[in-house]
């Protein structure tokens, strides 16, 4: 597992370098090291993110783990010079060895190699992400129909993503469904408590 942490750790590093963000800000500060961990850790549910590795917003591992688990921001955007504004535009996530290799891999543009499937958290939501194509940054670049701004959620990374292939993609039914069908980064979306709550009108009817 080090070596796929030290590497997302640089991948993190090299975002953050463009965005202009630095650690090195008071303790009041979202962009501060105890704002992170509390705000990443809270990806998960707290028997989980209490006792897992947490990495900053800079690429530094800001407090080692027991339990196996990784929690880090998991917005591809750059990173305020003042840290996210919230855990939920953060989009923290937390994930185990095998989890940490589809991220890897997606922050990459690659094919994820994996071992097995693996589960990652994300009991804050998301900022929005188009449910049909990878790496789609504003809902005025998305597919009609497609954006999804999500509340907490569960996901399942396959290793085979056709596994995936007889669910369904419609996530306003409120059961499990498919984002990014079709790709090397398929993955199962299972709503959670809440998950409507910043794009109500999706909400099932």
């Amino acid at each position: 597992m080090r070596v796929f942490l030290l590497a997302i750790t640089a991948l993190v590093a090299s975002q953050t370098a463009v965005a202009g963000h630095h650690e090195e800000k008071a303790s009041s500060s979202n962009a501060s090291a105890e704002w992170q961990i509390s705000a990443y850790s809270s990806a998960a549910p707290d028997f989980i993110g209490q006792f897992a590795t947490i990495i900053g917003s800079g690429g530094a591992v800001l407090r080692e783990g027991t339990n196996g688990w990784i929690c880090q921001s998991g917005n591809p955007r750059p990173v305020p010079e003042s840290g996210w504004s919230s855990a939920h535009e953060a989009m923290p996530v937390c994930h185990d060895s095998e989890g940490m290799k589809w991220m890897a891999a997606f922050m990459q543009g690659k094919k994820p190699d994996m071992d097995r499937d693996s589960y990652m958290w994300m009991l804050q939501g998301d900022v929005g992400e188009d449910n049909s194509t990878p790496a789609v940054m504003n809902e005025s670049d998305a597919q009609p129909g497609q954006w999804i701004e999500s509340g907490p959620h569960l996901m399942l990374m396959p290793k085979d993503p056709r596994s995936l292939d007889n669910f369904p993609t419609d996530f306003t039914a409120g059961a499990p469904y498919v984002m990014f069908a079709n790709t090397d980064y398929a993955h199962l979306m299972i709503p959670m408590p809440g998950y409507y709550q910043y794009q109500p009108e999706s909400s099932p009817k």
